[in-house]
């Protein structure tokens, strides 16, 4: 599923990424920025297999055959001619998987950072018939007022939004979920974002989840179905193809 999220990205242009309050930190190191606008991210189905390894193994991805691809995805970025925007990107995706950017993470002070996804994702006819909608996601890790009821230390919230979409229906069925691992811990878990937190009740559909990720280095992929619908019409379900996310709690 991530692979044809990447391909399916590959031909989307990135949009610029969210700047968070002047209240948030910097970005802890090992973070990992979204893709650049303009930049394509197909470079990026390189390091799949690790991504996807991560997330459902039980082994450090340092080690064993993880180790293997992490080595495969070096050699990558160092023969082909990149764009230096996305060597950048993808140069910190391996280092942030290894644990080789410094090894655990050190935790900002004050306030909370909200992480974008790697790339927008979309999800056919969620609008209309014809009408796709684009979908966006970030985390955003506590102690934060947001999502609500916000966050608390060693929790993460994750967000998902679909521009131009209605209202969500109470019931979401096959749901949207989220899927993470905290590569520092390896805890993990599948969690799925439910409209609880009442964000923009009119639309677009905005799902949340409240998430107990601990602190560390955390992978996450959300993806799956959302249903909508408008005033005096029938639902509208759609599904949207996975987007990834990494950051550091």
């Amino acid at each position: 599923m991530t692979a044809l999220a990447l391909a399916a990205s590959a031909s989307l242009a990135m949009p610029a990424a969210v700047a968070a309050p002047d209240t948030a930190p910097a970005a802890a190191p090992n973070s990992v920025p979204m893709v650049p606008e303009g930049v394509p991210v197909d470079a990026i189905a390189a390091l799949t297999p690790a991504i996807v390894g991560a997330i459902a193994g039980p082994a450090d991805i340092a080690d064993g055959p993880q180790a293997a691809i992490l080595a495969q995805a070096r050699a990558l970025l160092a023969t082909l001619n990149l764009p230096p925007q996305i060597k950048s990107t993808l140069e910190r995706i391996i280092t942030f998987l290894d644990g080789s950017g410094g090894g655990g993470p050190e935790l900002p002070e004050d306030g909370p950072v909200i992480a974008q996804f790697l790339y927008p994702t979309i999800g056919k006819a969620c609008i209309s018939d014809s009408g796709d909608s684009i979908g966006t996601a970030l985390a955003v890790t506590g102690p934060a007022e947001l999502p609500p009821p916000g966050p608390q230390a060693g929790q993460t919230g994750f967000v998902f939004t679909a521009l131009g979409t209605k209202a969500p229906t109470a019931e979401q069925n096959p749901p949207l979920t989220v899927q993470w691992l905290n590569l520092d811990t390896r805890q993990s878990g599948v969690a799925q974002l439910t409209d609880e937190a009442k964000i923009n009740p009119d639309g677009p559909a905005t799902l949340s989840a409240i998430v107990d990720t601990g602190r560390g280095r955390i992978a996450a992929v959300v993806g799956g179905s959302l249903t909508t619908q408008a005033e005096g019409a029938e639902p509208r379900t759609c599904s949207f193809l996975p987007t990834l996310g990494f950051f550091t709690a």
